[in-house]
């Protein structure tokens, strides 16, 4: 089968396509998959280029998605010529997180889904959304559960409330989508006017260019008539964090997802603590909660929004174009 593997110590020249054994068939509770799409995320950009040091030969992509092929003894839930997408965390089912970090992540601390098939334990995906391609599913595992852990699992999002997403990337654009299906306002921030109203026709209420609007904290406040945000999906970290601390709402909540505007900084601690806010860090999420996701994604029936398609044989050029910043919602690889 073909497959992608990187060498230590990392880097987009030292992606190797490689040819490797077939896997055998699924043993008992486990299911083979037929990978046919993956899509790209800042985690796995971060493993590709070196940021997160990875065995030698690691197969990349925390995300796949594909027929299933065989299913093994005692299987439930999958039937040969499902679409199953893969988890991020395949041992955490439900509950509260595990303990063991990344030790299991697909293209991180195990192998990933750069490659054509794969057996494994079949709690290690779930079905795709009704209708959907591989490729739509394929961007489901990481962006999708994240944005949707953000603002339901951890934020408890009702309708009428209103959420800020920051920039055009596949997690924003999915809180994006899933709080206009919970019929709530959004707020979106980007430093493009283009974006903005991309933004906009996928039903942003309020658009925010943050470079002509450095202070665009207080520019959030006020499309809610100085009440504040409620809910705030916050993919800068350090260098975004104090001005969506001065968009929220007293007692509102930030999702801390990412770091794309720096891993560490300035806290404005009074700030939190003066508006009782609940700044609730998380990576993705579990099983449960993407099982919850799809179940939803059935009936309020958004789509995920597609940038580039690359082959697999082309993965390093995706990285790069995923670099460079241009694309809007996920860079996707077909397989």
């Amino acid at each position: 089968m073909k497959a992608i593997q990187i060498a230590a110590p990392g880097g987009l020249d030292n992606f190797r396509h490689v040819d490797l054994p077939e896997p055998g068939a699924p043993g008992p509770g486990e299911i083979k998959v037929r990978i046919r799409a993956s899509s790209l995320n800042y985690h796995d950009y971060l493993v590709a280029i070196g940021g997160i040091p990875t065995a030698d030969e690691r197969i990349p992509m925390s995300d796949g998605a594909g027929e299933v092929l065989a299913v093994g003894e005692g299987v439930k839930g999958f039937s040969v010529g499902d679409l199953a997408v893969s988890t991020f965390f395949p041992h955490w089912l439900d509950g509260e997180a595990p303990d063991d970090g990344f030790a299991g992540v697909p293209g991180d601390g195990a192998d990933g889904y750069a490659r054509e098939l794969v057996v494994a334990p079949a709690t290690a995906f779930t079905r795709a959304p009704k209708g959907w391609s591989p490729t739509e599913a394929a961007t489901i595992t990481c962006a999708g559960v994240t944005a949707w852990r953000g603002l339901v699992g951890d934020g408890g999002l009702k309708g009428g409330e209103t959420v800020l997403v920051q920039g055009t990337g596949g997690v924003s654009i999915y809180g994006l989508q899933i709080a206009k299906a919970f019929g709530c306002t959004v707020i979106a921030t980007s430093s493009s006017d283009e974006k903005l109203e991309r933004l906009k026709a996928l039903g942003a209420d309020h658009l925010i260019n943050y470079r002509s609007e450095p202070d665009w904290g207080k520019a959030a406040r006020k499309l809610t008539d100085g009440r504040g945000v409620d809910h705030i999906l916050e993919i800068g970290g350090a260098g975004t964090l104090p001005q969506s601390i001065i968009a929220a709402r007293n007692g509102g909540h930030i999702a801390l997802i990412g770091v794309l505007a720096g891993v560490a900084g300035p806290v404005p601690t009074v700030a939190i603590m003066g508006k009782q806010l609940k700044v609730i860090g998380l990576t993705v999420g579990s099983r449960r909660h993407q099982l919850d996701m799809i179940r939803a994604i059935d009936v309020a029936g958004y789509r995920p929004v597609l940038d580039q398609h690359f082959p697999l044989a082309e993965l390093a050029d995706a990285f790069k174009h995923q670099a460079s910043g241009g694309h809007f919602g996920k860079i996707v690889v077909d397989i």
